[in-house]
């Protein structure tokens, strides 16, 4: 089969999530961009304008005005690991972004990564964390084999910090260990001096395959200063280790220029040398072409509040290019949903969870929570990953994961050998791979699907992200366990010991839920960069751009001989009662039964079994009122089922498309049976 048989998938956004609920989600969202926002323009500043103006006097660049200058006029840059060391302090120093900026910036046409030290924080100094943040770059443009360049501006260790920095098995010397493996590999990687280099800063460009000096810059193992006091020798750094010496003498650099702005339009024309992006070759004459529904929905309809349901297919149809999609083995494991899409004209493979409530393949008339890992469905996506290992088609995990099955069952069906079959399988794949921690990462979840100990080339987080072995009440509940009953209620009647008891709990909660936060993570480098999800795909599409542009570094199959077809077509012929196949209701909105007999009226159904919540929060207004209007997909309430809160939208066989709600047949809060009439309705 050489046709990929990509298929529409996706809603129009009113058909999704009716817009209170959207508008809900934003104002949630909008908070936490605006934190985010503010936490970037900090990192983005350095030490502020008294600093820049001190770069300026000397006639230079800031590092992120050298950055912008390099790059393709009208095109974006991606930075990744903005927000190492946000609010950490020094004694009473800060260091804005480790004081290195690391991005993929389009240079002549190419991405290429860009490392260059922020001048304005310490003189481009080597914070703790900055040796680690180099070398993360460095390993994404390992993997990814792009172009990589160095604007060096460095004055060596920040000495009173040094322990942190130097000793270690990713102390400031591993840089020159990745400078080695990237020559090792092939990789370009072009150096430009524009500045103090001193000691560490010195050895960094050395290994390039190009160095450009400016005519202010020098490279020395000890500058001025320490020679003075070793050697009592009054000599400048410029005269020991300037463009004079290192171009003319010893060989360490190639060209000399005269300033910040000849040495950028230098390394363009070096990368304009090199060979130009596969990517179009690989595109076979299919450019980019934007989704059918619009990328910036996803800030409405990602519910900010993990425990609410939403429709994992939405988020595909607005990232994937025309919202075309094919998914494999849809009818096995169905909590996961494994495929391929085009994001940007060029392939690429996709694991999402689903979230919501599925039909139970092992318990006929039952459910289960989505957004957990099953049997059925580790297996899946297992096989799924090794066939795109096996085609050359890079990986995406979208992460919303709760973790694996646990209990007598998930034992009895093996999930430790499935589960170790996937991490093996990720463990050792050579195709690069990406994850993106849509909302929650939890527990063997996060790792089993390629979280960042299993070395994805980069880890996204996005604004609503949580990662945690577990939730805060969760871990509370564990670490008081002896001082609870089965209901996980406080076992005294002593009031003192219960307020110490429920104090506790409290401050376990409390903290586990800060350290979730997504800014907390990537600020000690748990992830390597916050993403609004509005700008996700364009994210996306440069990730998977770069894993084409090189030729004939990997193998890319063409896709008439993909693996995939070959599973798609044996999963088409297992039997379905035994693959576990459940219904195709959509699992992030419950719909409504046929209408009863017993009560006057249409009446709208509970859909599953579960606990009514007529609010979206205590402090908010009920979603219906009796008189109020209603419609086909509005809110009508929460269905909590198994901890995880369902949206249920109005609709259903037997009503009408416009309703006027008569009377509510259940009280708020309220626990319910499938089939149990919450709602009686009449036209409207």
């Amino acid at each position: 089969m050489a046709h990929v048989p990509l298929k529409p998938i996706g809603k129009a956004r009113k058909r999704v999530l009716d817009d209170r609920a959207y508008e809900d989600h934003l104002r949630d969202l909008t908070q936490r961009e605006a934190r985010l926002q503010a936490a970037f323009a900090e990192a983005r500043a350095g030490w502020g304008e008294k600093y820049v103006d001190r770069v300026h006097a000397k006639g230079k660049l800031t590092a992120r005005e050298r950055v912008d200058r390099l790059s393709d006029p009208g095109t974006a840059t991606f930075e990744v690991g903005t927000l190492v060391n946000h609010g950490e302090r020094f004694g009473e120093l800060r260091s804005p972004a480790a004081g290195v900026v690391t991005a993929f910036v389009r240079i002549a046409g190419r991405l290429c990564m860009v490392i260059a030290n922020d001048n304005t924080v310490a003189s481009g100094a080597w914070w703790p964390r900055t040796p680690e943040k180099i070398e993360r770059a460095q390993a994404m443009a390992l993997r990814l084999k792009v172009p990589t360049i160095y604007l060096v501006d460095c004055s060596g260790l920040f000495l009173p910090e040094q322990r942190r920095s130097f000793s270690g098995a990713t102390g400031a010397g591993h840089i020159f260990k990745m400078n080695s493996l990237l020559s090792d590999a092939g990789v370009p990687q072009i150096a430009g001096v524009f500045g103090d280099c001193i000691a560490g800063g010195g050895y960094m460009p050395i290994i390039s395959d190009r160095v450009y000096m400016t005519e202010q810059a020098y490279m020395v193992i000890a500058g001025a200063a320490l020679i003075k006091g070793a050697k009592s020798t009054k000599i400048t750094s410029l005269d020991i280790g300037g463009a004079e010496v290192h171009v003319h003498e010893s060989g360490c650099a190639d060209v000399r220029v005269p300033d910040d702005e000849t040495l950028l339009a230098s390394i363009r024309m070096e990368v304009e040398r090199l060979p130009s992006s596969g990517a179009d070759y690989y595109r076979g004459g299919v450019g980019s072409i934007e989704p059918a529904f619009a990328p910036s929905e996803l800030r409405g309809l990602i519910p900010p509040d993990h425990r609410q349901a939403y429709e994992a297919e939405e988020v595909l149809a607005r990232l994937c290019d025309q919202s075309l999609f094919w998914e494999l083995l849809p009818d096995v494991g169905r909590e996961m949903i494994c495929g391929v899409g085009r994001v940007g004209g060029l392939y690429a493979g996709f694991v999402v969870n689903r979230q919501g409530l599925l039909s139970d393949p092992d318990a006929p008339g039952k459910v289960r929570p989505a957004g957990i890992l099953y049997r059925d469905g580790i297996a899946k996506i297992s096989a799924f990953s090794r066939a795109c290992n096996a085609d050359g088609i890079p990986l995406i995990w979208l992460q919303d994961i709760g973790g694996f099955d646990i209990g007598r069952e998930a034992e009895r069906h093996g999930l430790l050998g499935l589960g170790s079959s996937l991490i093996y399988t990720n463990s050792t794949n050579s195709v690069p791979m990406f994850t993106v921690l849509l909302r929650k990462a939890s527990g063997a979840g996060y790792y089993a699907m390629a979280g960042l100990p299993y070395d994805p080339v980069v880890q996204l987080s996005t604004p609503i992200s949580r990662l945690s072995v577990m939730e805060g009440r969760t871990l509370a509940i564990a670490t008081y366990n002896t001082k609870l009953d089965d209901d996980f209620r406080i076992a005294t009647e002593d009031p003192q010991q219960r307020a110490k008891i429920e104090q506790g709990m409290a401050e376990v909660e409390a903290r586990i839920e800060g350290d979730m936060d997504p800014v907390i993570a990537a600020s000690r480098m748990d992830t390597d960069e916050i993403v609004e999800l509005h700008a996700l795909r364009d994210w996306l599409a440069a990730l998977v751009e770069m894993t084409y542009q090189g030729v004939g570094q990997r193998r890319i199959k063409n896709s008439r001989i993909w693996s995939l077809h070959d599973l798609a077509l044996l999963g088409g012929r297992v039997d379905q009662s035994e693959a576990g196949a459940v219904s195709t209701e959509q699992t992030g909105e419950a719909k409504a039964a046929a209408p009863a007999q017993n009560v006057d009226g249409l009446v709208f159904r509970a859909p599953t079994a579960g606990r009514i919540y007529f609010r979206p929060a205590p402090d908010k207004e009920s979603f219906v009122q009796v008189g109020g209007l209603i419609e086909r997909g509005m809110t009508l309430c929460l269905l909590e089922v198994m901890k995880m809160f369902n949206r249920v939208s109005y609709g259903g066989d037997g009503l009408p498309e416009r309703a006027r709600i008569v009377r509510l047949l259940v009280t708020d809060g309220a626990d319910v049976e499938q089939g149990t009439p919450i709602a009686e309705v009449e036209s409207a």
